[in-house]
């Protein structure tokens, strides 16, 4: 009992030397590094030397009168003696982390220099830290590479590993009697101890792991949250309104004295200490602003002078200067303000430089969602501008036509030009329209077409009702049928047919559009959804642009197809997930 109670007692200084270990963040790096060759021989130098320290700790057992002696400095031991250590903690830990080279590596660093001391067991002792770190490896290989291992596992490894260690002075050290006595003396204590050991390394880096990760978790979290919300404040960009909305939310999550926010000229929003007088509108006065404006680096002010505050008794000390870049250009900056200077931490740096980096891209991402709809809005602009002048004037000169002889005619078909146009102008106000809005956008299309082309031009509408609230991009279905009219059908013979089908498939919409036209020849279906064609009736925009903005919002699943085959009609057709954007209103 003597013994265990010095092992235990010994163990507590490798035990503090292990806590001490984990608090590196070299050695956590280390350990958490991927095995190659120089992590490798990095992890058994660093077990290895445990297990010397092990060693240098050890107990030395004179067998034949069952003295303990404690082993004051380094010097070779007499050869009736051996020792009692913790040397199998390093090597088995190295081995249950690295695997087997570590562990062979780590053995055969502690074992040859427990050779090198001597006693009768010295060899038995160094075959056996080898065989140890060999038996943690394989271990290693069973449970897999694990950050945080099981301590059941690291306790049994240490029983393991200690018996063999028991049964190697056995078989190997002489003379075989003063084997057997030692191992009497020694095994309980030093196998209870040892593995006592290696579990509580194992719990020391399982909690210092657990903590890296709450803590991390908890910044993802913060960071997350400070992402969603600037997002939402930023959706028109950087001003005097969203500017004080940030603010607040870092002053909250960051735990400053006061932030503010600049852009080149003026304060956009001051919230926190000082905020009686630092007021929005003010201009940019200080040269540690301008610096970080002129140089688009991190600077901190050195004292209350730098931040050029002129109010008597002004309770802000210094600041953290962070650039906001929107494309690589200074837009402003971020400031982080404290009320003692000796708040400053490291950290804050490295907090203050993350948050304007944040801030930074929030911008761009909000500046290439402005710049897409701007884009989209350009797109069906560019579909109104499609509009051919002729349609116009014929369209009027059919309605002249008809006053006299067919006056309700001619009124039906006014009344559908203006809502033609009408929701023509409508279609950028809004992102979605159902499908029935743009069915009736594409009757009054076809009602003005019919009369003019009389009984040359007719058409069929195949529409299942149940998808009227199904949402697609404005703009869409027309096109398709304008363009089968006025290239489709151009120069036919015979009379003309649109057919407009809409069905559910696979829980998509189906929308087709079937002409009985001249056809299109392969070559250029292979181009029309990709470029845009020039050609002499137009410059070959519409379906390049519908199938572009069916390709943004849903995706390749929605994407224009193009059935065609010449003198033998086209059909234009396009599916639409009902679980996604365009699901049913």
């Amino acid at each position: 009992m003597q013994l265990l109670f010095l092992m235990i007692e010994h163990i507590g200084l490798i035990v503090a030397i292990a806590f001490i270990l984990t608090r590196l963040t070299t050695f956590r790096n280390l350990i958490d590094h991927k095995l190659d060759r120089w992590t490798i021989i990095q992890l058994s130098l660093v077990f290895g030397l445990f297990g010397i320290v092990g060693t240098y700790t050890g107990i030395s057992i004179r067998p034949s009168t069952d003295s303990l002696l404690w082993i004051p400095r380094v010097e070779a031991i007499g050869f009736e003696e051996a020792l009692a250590n913790s040397r199998v903690v390093g090597v088995v830990i190295g081995g249950l982390l690295g695997g087997p080279w570590v562990g062979l590596g780590a053995g055969l660093i502690a074992g040859i220099h427990r050779t090198l001391l001597g006693g009768f067991t010295g060899l038995a002792c160094g075959i056996s830290t080898v065989t140890e770190g060999l038996i943690a490896g394989l271990v290693y290989l069973k449970i897999g590479n694990r950050r945080i291992l099981p301590t059941s596992k690291a306790f049994m490894t240490g029983v393991v590993a200690e018996t063999s260690q028991m049964l190697i002075i056995l078989l190997v050290a002489k003379p075989w009697e003063s084997a057997v006595t030692l191992v009497q003396v020694i095994a309980l204590p030093m196998i209870l101890a040892n593995s006592f050991g290696i579990a509580l390394f194992v719990v020391i880096i399982r909690s210092v792991i657990h903590e890296e990760d709450r803590i991390e978790a908890n910044q993802a979290q913060k960071v997350l949250h400070i992402a969603d919300q600037m997002l939402v404040n930023l959706s028109r960009g950087l001003t005097e309104e969203s500017a004080p909305q940030i603010s607040k939310l870092l002053l909250k999550t960051t735990g400053v004295s006061a932030v503010s926010i600049t852009d080149h000229e003026k304060i956009l929003s001051h919230v926190g200490l000082g905020d009686d007088h630092h007021l929005p509108g003010h201009r940019v006065l200080t040269d540690a602003t301008k610096q970080v404006l002129r140089t688009g680096k991190l600077y901190i002010p050195k004292s209350l002078a730098e931040i050029h505050c002129t109010q008597k008794g002004c309770p802000l000390a210094v600041a953290i200067i962070v650039p906001l870049k929107k494309s690589d250009q200074v837009i402003g900056v971020l400031k982080f303000y404290f009320s003692n200077a000796k708040q400053i931490k490291p950290v804050d740096e490295e907090v203050a430089q993350g948050l304007g980096k944040l801030l930074s891209h929030q911008l761009e991402v909000v500046d290439a969602q402005n710049h897409a709809q701007l884009i989209r809005e350009a797109e069906i602009k560019a579909l109104q501008a499609q509009i051919n002048p002729h349609f116009l004037f014929n369209s009027l000169n059919t309605i002249v036509a008809l006053v006299r002889t067919q006056p309700d005619m001619a009124r039906k078909i006014l009344i559908q030009l203006g809502n033609f146009f009408r929701q023509n102008l409508n279609a950028s106000l809004h992102e979605f329209i159902t499908l029935r809005q743009e069915l009736d956008h594409t009757s009054a299309y076809l009602d003005i077409e019919q009369a003019r082309f009389t009984e040359r031009l007719s058409v069929k509408l195949e529409i299942n009702p149940l998808l009227g609230n199904v949402l697609l991009p404005p703009l869409t279905l027309q096109p398709l049928v304008e363009n089968g009219i006025r290239h489709g059908l151009k120069g036919l013979e015979k009379n003309g047919e649109i057919i407009i089908h809409v069905t559910e498939v696979e829980g998509c919409a189906l929308v087709s559009v079937k002409d009985n036209g001249i056809g299109i020849s392969p070559e250029r279906i292979s181009k029309l959804l990709h470029t845009q064609i020039e050609s002499q009736e137009g410059t070959g925009l519409a379906l390049y642009n519908v199938n572009q903005r069916l390709l943004y919002h849903f995706g390749e699943e929605a994407q224009l197809h193009i059935d065609s085959k010449l003198e033998q009609g086209t059909c234009v057709w396009f599916k639409i997930p009902l679980q996604q954007g365009g699901g049913i209103a």
